[in-house]
């Protein structure tokens, strides 16, 4: 879901002519002229607060986050009664990842009259980046009815709808889509994922003309291809599947490549976050579940948060925002070597204590939630140091189907972290640092705190392992729990289609369907490990 300039457009404003001609020229990149004219607002009041809105936004685009948030509060602070104010300042918040922090200023954008379709768009986007998209579908709609003609605006309802479990009316929101652009890729994408493609029924004739006119478009290669592939593995025909992931991903394997030794770095300290001496936080009780996504974290999360005592929070960066301000650290990274050092000697307590506060909505008031953060893993010795009474859920899977799945996975590429995912052989180190670290948390971290569990055991043995989890977690057994694909809560993962299922082993093994030279590069970068 991407965010748009909204345009203010008051009949008879002189000023808000020059608004709108300032804010037409942030979205063509004509910076100077629109920082002169706004700058020219300003020098004529210094109360007026759309300059300071147009500024804002042209800093977002600079990705000068600490002056957009600045800027933009600014605006709300000169005029709290305008929806356009607020949503301004919730997307700068999201964008910077402060998602509770988006979801009130939302909040206060939703309150006030919303007249304007990007508005409404805007409040909507913050909602579903948040989490909470039974808020955010009624503002998408809201959108749809002011103007119906952009494209976009489909798209990002079918999203949220998806997410929401809401299948049928997501299908008919992406049709909706590409009914407005034939060529809007993401909604391609998207109606694959809704459901297995079959002979009878799929969209190749489509989809392979369009990736020969698009691909030179590095986002539309990766979003077609993905369905290009996806659509042949659901036809059984593994080794073009593979082929096609391949290409999907060949752009972006060119240009984000892996700094092996700044990876392995980053998992060394993460492993001396250990030694690190601090008091313990605050006394609420977290369940973080962790682990290499597509490896079974939705389905942990799904199975807790059906108990009557749990709440999902959802994936949360909450607790790397933490971390990373209190480091101080110089990268423009929230994850990194140097941040998990430079947070020695922070006082470990007050990031525990600010991670619940900044929690508590999230939560919907439950006494105990789950952050579903899969690269939580990396902070597993610090959360346990900030939240003396968090448990740490970790997934563990078969190497081979852990690399596989998240080598199948279209990851955003607004995350960099996932950036390993675009060649095979970087998925297995990947893997391998991670099952090293793991290694290290299972000497390290006391066992009534921090316990690992497979995926597959889950699968083949549910119930037992249902009862392993609630007890870990200090859960009264539920046997609802067995039913957690039942579970009506949004789901905004990758598995939000998968979830609502039952459990099946179909996914267990897969690699074995495809061909030993279009996997090799994978196994022989796992070594030893394939034989997990």
């Amino acid at each position: 879901m991407a965010f748009k300039v909204v345009r203010l457009n008051r009949t008879g404003s002189a000023g808000n002519i020059v608004l709108n001609e300032a804010l037409k020229k942030v979205v063509a990149k004509q910076y100077q002229e629109a920082h002169n004219l706004s700058m020219e607002m300003i020098r004529q009041d210094v109360k007026d607060p759309r300059p300071y809105h147009a500024l804002g936004l042209l800093a977002l685009d600079h990705r000068n986050f600490v002056k957009a948030v600045e800027l933009c509060e600014r605006a709300t602070m000169l005029s709290p009664s305008e929806a356009v104010y607020w949503a301004a300042y919730a997307q700068v918040l999201s964008v910077v990842g402060r998602q509770n922090d988006a979801r009130e200023a939302a909040e206060k954008a939703a309150a006030l009259p919303v007249n304007d379709p990007m508005t409404a768009d805007i409040i909507a986007v913050v909602f579903s980046r948040a989490g909470f998209h039974e808020r955010a579908v009624p503002f998408f709609r809201q959108a749809i009815s002011l103007n119906p003609g952009p494209a976009n605006f489909h798209y990002n309802l079918a999203s949220s709808l998806q997410f929401a479990g809401r299948f049928e009316e997501a299908e008919e929101a992406y049709k909706e889509t590409l009914a407005r652009d034939a060529e809007f890729f993401k909604a391609h994408s998207g109606l694959v994922a809704l459901k297995k493609q079959t002979p009878e029924d799929n969209r190749l004739d489509v989809l392979l003309p369009m990736f020969d006119r698009l691909s030179v478009d590095a986002d539309a290669a990766l979003h077609l291809g993905h369905a290009i592939a996806k659509t042949y593995e659901d036809l059984g025909e593994y080794d073009e599947s593979i082929a096609w992931l391949k290409r999907a991903k060949a752009q972006n394997r060119e240009r984000y490549p892996i700094d092996e030794a700044e990876q392995a770095d980053m998992f060394k300290a993460a492993v001396e976050t250990a030694g690190f001496d601090a008091p313990g936080g605050a006394d609420g009780a977290p369940i973080f579940v962790v682990g290499l996504p597509r490896t079974g974290t939705t389905l942990v999360d799904r199975i807790l948060s059906t108990h009557p005592d749990v709440v999902s929070a959802g994936e949360l960066n909450v607790f790397a925002g933490l971390v990373k301000a209190k480091a101080g650290s110089s990268s423009n990274m929230v994850l990194d070597a140097e941040t998990l050092r430079m947070v020695e000697g922070a006082d470990l307590a007050e990031i525990g204590n600010h991670y619940m506060a900044a929690t508590k909505v999230l939560a919907r008031g439950a006494e105990r939630f789950v952050d579903k953060m899969p690269l939580n893993f990396f902070y597993a010795a610090l959360i346990l140091k900030a939240l003396p009474n968090a448990r740490i859920v970790a997934l563990r899977r078969g190497a081979m189907d852990s690399c596989l799945s998240n080598y199948r996975q279209l990851f955003s590429t607004q995350f960099s972290y996932y950036n390993y995912t675009y060649d095979l052989e970087s998925t297995a180190q990947f893997y391998c640092g991670f099952d090293g670290l793991m290694a290290q948390w299972r000497d390290l971290l006391p066992a009534d705190r921090f316990m690992e569990i497979r995926y597959e055991d889950i699968v083949f043995d549910q119930e037992a392992q249902t009862r392993r989890l609630l007890d870990f977690c200090g859960l009264d057994w539920f046997e609802g729990c067995l039913r957690f694909h039942e579970n009506a809560a949004p789901v905004s993962t990758a598995s939000s289609v998968q979830v609502r299922q039952p459990l099946y082993s179909g996914s267990i093994g897969r690699w074995k369907r495809y061909s030993d030279e279009g996997l090799e590069p994978l196994t022989r970068a796992l070594g030893d490990l394939a034989q997990d």
